[in-house]
């Protein structure tokens, strides 16, 4: 009888595999409309827009995968290569004119977006109503962005 190999099990420290056995795992999940109804609901609104569907296509094609440090805008919507509303902790985030953002902010539609370092980015705005409308924001983002 041969001698058996032991396999250790993976530890909590465990680092991930790397050359072949890195080649050999599934790719990672996908993010996006898959994890959330919200965006799928979104997206598929936008999709139903002639000029909005590209940009939608485009997200599906390139939208970022789970785990690992994604760069900021990897799970957002684009228009001419640049970042008009992006998908972050469960909710919508939209770049508009920062007079709007302040107007919607007093109206309690949403608040200043902070991507994590503390400092505020004066034309983006976290939607936290459950009463905005997701689909008119990120069209007015799209109009906003594409014309700037």
């Amino acid at each position: 009888m041969p001698p058996t190999r032991r396999v250790p099990s993976p530890s909590k420290g465990a680092r991930p595999p790397k050359g072949k056995a890195a080649a050999a795992r599934p790719p990672l999940a996908p993010v996006g409309a898959a994890s959330d109804p919200r965006v799928a609901r979104l997206l598929e609104a936008l999709r139903a827009d002639p000029e909005l569907a590209p940009v939608v296509d485009a997200f599906d094609d390139g939208a970022g995968v789970a785990g690992g440090r994604k760069k900021f805008g990897s799970n957002g919507l684009k228009v001419n290569g640049k970042l008009f509303a992006l998908f972050t902790q469960g909710t919508l985030v939209v770049k508009l004119p920062r007079e709007r953002v302040v107007e919607q902010i007093a109206e309690g539609v949403g608040k200043p977006f902070d991507p994590g370092h503390g400092r505020l980015m004066k034309e983006w705005l976290t939607v936290v109503s459950p009463k905005a409308s997701w689909l008119e924001l990120a069209r007015e983002a799209h109009d906003f962005v594409k014309s700037g």
